[in-house]
């Protein structure tokens, strides 16, 4: 059974010449049909002719050049018009004569340079024809020619029209285009900010920590294998981020989720954070996307704890319900150098794009994100999350 859209693509793939072809023959053969014959476009009162060898070639060189009215429409709308012209003065009055119209359209649509001088020169050489029929017919037929030749300039018009849609609609899917890939390259920096720098920070820290403890063989190993443990996570959530940033994978890919906070406050306190965890509720099965944005709000807080508080108190409170989830994290003063502010870091520096971030997850969910200074001088980050966005 043929597939009439795989037919249709195969008839899109051939070139443009080939799929103009049919047009062209199709109306020059109209031109010989005896019931057609009365369905030309005719100016002036010349009497018509019986089709002959000349009339032959007349409507060929009307009919024939719109094969190629696309690729070279300059061309064509030479051709047919000089056609025309000779078949109206010569008194070959047929169907073919409509393809002027067509040719008028398309060389309005299509033709890319010379757009000013190509209706200018038709123009003067339409003046010319007119002459020229009003002489050899006696007849004057003003408002015929003036009727014919705004008919003539609707078409030039109508193809511009096309023109200009086609090319607005090319600029709107090059700008729809670019502020896609904007945003896909600020998700992927989003994703590969919180996968890496949370994993790299808890290695820093764990490995200036190394420095001092060769003295105690027992702690040093122990603060080894967190760092290697920590290694091992950032390559493997790569490995996810890869996957899913990858067109071709088809897997499941695996996001993390609220049920993997006590592996990140484990983590984030073997690198030295004293983490107290608080949750409240249960999560939602259709919390969506909350529960990705959460889980980065919390991390986030935590490697901005571990940067620029380490070793200061930190408290990371959830709390779940049917319509949303509430994170708050809270790191005690450290003096004057505070958690999460603009401070000269004791660790890793920060790019500033974290709690920026975080933000823009937080309000494309419909929900509150705010970053505060705390009582006793530390920090605190707040978010409030609608649950039931798609992921």
């Amino acid at each position: 059974m043929i597939d009439p859209q795989q037919v249709l693509d195969r008839w899109h793939q051939l070139d443009v010449t080939v799929r103009d072809l049919p047009l062209a023959l199709a109306l020059a053969g109209a031109a010989f049909v005896p019931q057609l014959l009365d369905y030309g476009t005719q100016i002036g009162d010349l009497p018509a002719r019986p089709l002959d060898g000349w009339a032959v070639l007349v409507i060929a060189l009307q009919c024939l050049p719109l094969a190629v009215r696309r690729r070279w429409p300059a061309v064509c709308i030479v051709l047919v018009s000089l056609g025309f012209a000779v078949g109206q003065v010569q008194g070959y009055h047929s169907f073919a004569a409509n393809a002027l119209g067509i040719t008028l359209v398309s060389t309005g649509a299509y033709l890319a340079h010379r757009r000013r001088l190509v209706p200018a020169v038709l123009s003067v050489a339409y003046v010319a024809m007119a002459v020229a029929l009003d002489r050899l017919t006696g007849a004057e037929r003003v408002d015929e020619f003036v009727t014919f030749y705004l008919a003539m300039a609707l078409a030039w018009g109508v193809g511009s029209w096309l023109r200009s849609t086609r090319a607005a609609e090319a600029d709107r899917r090059l700008r729809v285009a670019e502020e896609t890939r904007t945003a896909e390259r600020t998700r992927i920096a989003r994703e590969l900010h919180d996968v890496v720098t949370h994993h790299v920070t808890a290695m820093v820290v764990q490995t200036e920590a190394a420095r001092y403890l060769t003295g105690a063989p027992d702690r040093l190993d122990e603060t080894l294998n967190a760092v290697t443990d920590t290694g091992r996570r950032a390559i493997g959530d790569l490995r996810h981020l890869l996957d899913l940033l990858d067109p071709g994978h088809d897997a499941a890919v695996r996001t993390p989720s609220l049920r993997e906070l006590r592996t990140l406050v484990e983590q984030t306190r073997r690198a030295g954070q004293p983490v107290e965890l608080t949750e409240e509720g249960t999560p939602s099965e259709s919390a969506g996307s909350a529960e990705l944005v959460a889980h980065r709000v919390v991390q986030e807080a935590l490697t901005n704890a571990l940067k620029h508080a380490h070793g200061s108190p930190t408290a990371v409170g959830v709390r779940y319900d049917d319509r949303e989830i509430t994170v708050e994290v809270s790191t005690a003063g450290t003096g004057p150098e505070q958690a999460l502010v603009g401070a000269r870091p004791r660790s890793p520096g920060g790019s500033g794009r974290g709690l920026v971030g975080l933000r823009e997850r937080v309000d494309a969910l419909g929900g509150e994100f705010g970053a505060d200074r705390g009582a006793d001088g530390g920090f605190v980050v707040r978010a409030r999350i609608p649950t039931g966005s798609p992921a």
